[in-house]
């Protein structure tokens, strides 16, 4: 028998044996942690190929938008030209989706917004090209472009999500409440503090008008208890409303009671339906007393209380800030859209922007945003 006869009888052979169930021997020691190592590093390499991949073809859509620009301004070309290379790129690759006239417009944007072409190794070319044209669309400045960007990334936000941040102005708000972290936290804690806090806090998704009280605000937040943590931030996690504590005998209740995991530390979040006043410090500065010295963990941090008020005079929060030792904020909240129905109805559909952008009707790209409206 030839050696080519061997080997393809060996072949056969362990064809055979392939169809009968495979017996596994129980795994050696040591086994399971290098598979679970396997597995992480063979998840880490795709995703990684994946980000190769996307970073690879926003720099390709930055470089096409690119010579889109450099051509019609030193050869004088119009939009024609854009509806011409459309047909003539479907044709050259038609497997390939992208090469639509309304995404070459895009792709000019793109790159005219975006000047240099290492802005593509920043977190935008860490961005699907559907999050990007959000960005494009929705932002008017870089820095609030790239910050939402990096936002994204970090949390891993979906396109729906982000829309939905950039339209309650998320990192607008995030890091002004008035508070005294600087003075009763120690950095880093006292930064993450801070920008884990926003102002105003937007709970126009419970339906509830201006005159709620805050019983009726406190049901209707625990009800949409999901739509509350997503407006509250990340590292929230809910712990209970109207807890109990029993101090010398004498029964108290704070309104809402969360665990934040990146400060490893309690928010006390008291409600006041009115406007602020110093005394309302008081009462939350003595749940935080309680708090840190009847539920939290020798390891957690101090506790933190965040008051929500309907308005407060900026000044006289700051005072009554001024002399706590307790970790506090002040911060408004909303109840309804601060734009009335008739100034929202003005503004510009996404579907608006898309034909400003594309110079014609709507996109057939698969890349179409479905926005509501566009926010500065």
């Amino acid at each position: 028998m030839t050696a080519e006869e061997k080997n393809v009888a060996k072949a056969r052979e362990e064809a055979d044996m392939s169809d009968t169930p495979l017996r596994l021997t129980e795994p050696p020691e040591g086994y399971a942690s290098w598979l679970a190592d396997l597995k992480d590093r063979i998840h880490n390499a795709r995703q990684r190929a994946s980000l190769a991949v996307n970073r690879e073809l926003v720099l390709l859509y930055w470089q096409i938008g690119q010579d889109i620009l450099a051509r019609q301004a030193a050869q004088g070309w119009g939009a024609k030209v854009i509806e011409r290379l459309s047909n003539d790129l479907h044709a050259a690759f038609p497997e390939m989706k992208g090469f639509s006239r309304a995404n070459l417009m895009y792709m000019r944007a793109f790159a005219e917004a975006w000047p240099d072409a290492t802005i593509v190794q920043q977190a935008v070319g860490q961005l699907p090209w559907g999050h990007n044209l959000v960005l494009l669309a929705k932002l008017k400045e870089p820095k609030h472009r790239l910050a939402y960007a990096a936002k994204a990334i970090e949390h891993n936000w979906s396109r729906n999500i982000l829309v939905m941040q950039i339209e309650s102005r998320l990192l607008e708000r995030s890091g002004v409440a008035v508070t005294n972290f600087a003075q009763s936290l120690p950095k880093p804690q006292s930064d993450l503090a801070r920008e884990s806090l926003k102002d105003p806090y937007r709970f126009d998704f419970l339906g509830l008008t201006e005159e709620a009280q805050e019983r009726e605000i406190e049901d209707a937040l625990v009800k949409h208890v999901t739509s509350f943590l997503l407006e509250l931030g990340a590292g929230f996690a809910f712990v209970g409303r109207q807890v109990l504590l029993d101090v010398g005998g004498e029964e108290f209740f704070l309104d809402l009671l969360f665990y934040h995991l990146k400060l490893r530390c309690y928010v006390v979040i008291e409600l006041k339906a009115g406007k602020f006043k110093p005394e309302h410090l008081g009462q939350l500065s003595f749940y935080l007393t309680a708090v840190d010295a009847q539920v939290k963990h020798p390891s957690d941090g101090p506790t933190i209380g965040l008051l929500l008020c309907k308005s407060k005079n900026q000044v006289v929060a700051e005072y009554a800030l001024r002399d706590k030792s307790q970790p506090l904020g002040v911060a408004e909240y909303q109840l309804v859209e601060s734009l009335p129905p008739e100034l929202r109805s003005s503004l510009p559909s996404i579907e608006q922007i898309e034909q400003e952008l594309a110079g014609s009707g709507p996109s057939e790209d698969e890349q179409t945003l479905q926005c509501p409206q566009k926010t500065s």
